[in-house]
């Protein structure tokens, strides 16, 4: 009686069919270490000369004075943290690493959420994320000239000055003076008064210069004004200049400009009487009860205009710089975010809902819990990236100001190439840079080990 049949399995109690065994192949690094040698040796060649050499110089040169002859040894390092530049580069990198990545993260996760619910998400996208297409270098020049102290070529001011300008009423003629010898003097706050009362029997005319030409273009021509005789009190305010010269000082003169829209006080014993604004041939009529009174220009007719905020000056001038940079990467945020929300389960939050969950605790509860491993992705690969940071704050700070927007890159570069060249101290500030990136590096690494291992 067989035992078993062909090929089916063993009776009970007797050992079954042997089953070879397949051979292991031998690993090509114990076999042919060359081969495998041949295959990492450019890799190795261009690691080392581009990475680990560059990185080894650095630490030697920072121990050596500017002619890189003598031997200071940690000399350079001590005046790094003496130095006023070089902290004030390491306070603005600060603030960089601090608020830089954490807003275009924050505005990333945002867009990202908002934008799978609207039927032209894609649109938005696309368009937040096409600043990344520009270059630094092209990023700092379009934001120079957004931040344009002048209103009139500063998109930024523009827009600043005109919300200013609906909510302020602008000065008739900003810089106007009145004229030397003509009885009117500085009544204090930027106003002028008559040194002498005026009646109604002549003429209480207001001579002023100082206006720009330009500015009086399109006014009308002035007025002499005559007594009306009813007790009032006229006068004309002009510009008292002659184009060319010639004229009479303090009366009006043909061709002589009208100025339009400046307002007149009659004043008595401190108190403000009457009030009466010029009209478009200059001349102005205030009631009887100005007569005997001093007249007042006050200093609303002659305030400046308004020009705006000053983006690059000494307190602004990283926020402003800082603003350009989450303008260019807020897209880069936004579209990782995007793959990670992507991959989110829908059951996982139409249950939540269901539950009874609002959406701002599925978004806080779920949404962001489940995208943290991408949501630190974007963080750490921002933090790396603003430590670096040059292009922008080179070209956007002005000369003046650039001292105040200093950064580690920044004076690395004007250390080691500006006028008064120290490789030594800039090779310092280089290895400096090395030792705060590394950190981060480390926990990306990290962090990417331990994901893989889930």
């Amino acid at each position: 009686m067989s035992t078993a049949t062909a090929g089916g399995p063993a009776a009970p109690g007797l050992p079954g069919p042997s089953v070879p065994e397949t051979p292991r192949r031998a690993s090509v690094v114990r076999t042919r270490p060359w081969l495998a040698a041949c295959f990492l040796l450019p890799a190795l060649v261009l690691l080392g000369a581009l990475v680990v050499y560059p990185i080894v110089y650095s630490v030697y040169r920072s121990l050596f004075d500017a002619s890189g002859t003598g031997f200071v040894g940690l000399g350079n390092y001590v005046e790094l943290f003496t130095d006023g530049g070089t902290l004030t580069a390491i306070k603005n990198n600060a603030v960089w690493v601090v608020v830089a990545p954490t807003v275009c993260t924050a505005l990333g996760l945002i867009f990202a959420v908002l934008t799978e619910r609207v039927r032209w998400g894609t649109a938005f996208k696309l368009v937040i994320f096409m600043p990344m297409a520009i270059s630094m270098l092209a990023a700092g020049i379009i934001f120079r000239l957004v931040y344009e102290q002048d209103p009139d070529r500063g998109v930024a001011n523009a827009v600043w000055v005109g919300i200013h300008d609906t909510f302020n009423e602008a000065s008739a003629w900003p810089g106007a003076r009145p004229r030397p010898d003509s009885g009117i003097e500085e009544a204090g706050g930027g106003s002028y008064a008559t040194a002498a009362a005026v009646d109604a029997t002549g003429p209480a005319n207001l001579p002023l210069v100082g206006v720009p030409p330009q500015d009086l273009a399109d006014a009308a021509g002035a007025r002499a004004a005559e007594p009306a005789g009813d007790g009032t009190v006229t006068g004309t305010v002009w510009m008292d200049f002659t184009k060319g010269g010639g004229g009479k000082p303090n009366a009006v003169d043909p061709g002589e400009k009208a100025l339009a829209g400046i307002t007149v006080e009659a004043v008595k014993d401190g108190k403000v009487v009457a009030t009466a604004t010029t009209g478009e041939d200059g001349v102005y009529t205030l009631p009887a009860e100005a007569d005997g009174a001093r007249l007042r220009l006050p200093a609303s007719n002659f305030t400046e205009a308004y020009n705006g905020i000053g983006w690059l000056g000494p307190s602004l001038v990283t926020p402003a710089i800082i603003a350009s940079y989450v303008w260019m990467w807020a897209g880069f945020a936004m579209v990782l975010i995007a793959a990670g929300l992507a991959g989110v389960p829908r059951e996982l939050l139409e249950a939540a809902r269901v539950d009874g969950a609002n959406e701002w605790q599925v978004f806080r509860r779920i949404t962001v819990p489940v995208l943290a491993p991408v949501l630190a992705v974007v963080l750490v690969t921002l933090m790396i990236n603003v430590l670096k940071i040059f292009d922008l704050v080179y070209i956007i700070a002005p000369g003046a100001t650039q001292s105040d927007a200093n950064v580690l890159a920044l004076q690395l570069y004007l250390t080691s190439f500006g006028a008064d060249a120290d490789h030594g101290a800039g090779s310092a500030i280089a290895v400096l840079l090395l030792l705060l990136v590394v950190p981060v590096m480390i926990f990306n690494i990290r962090r990417l080990r331990r994901e893989n291992r889930r």
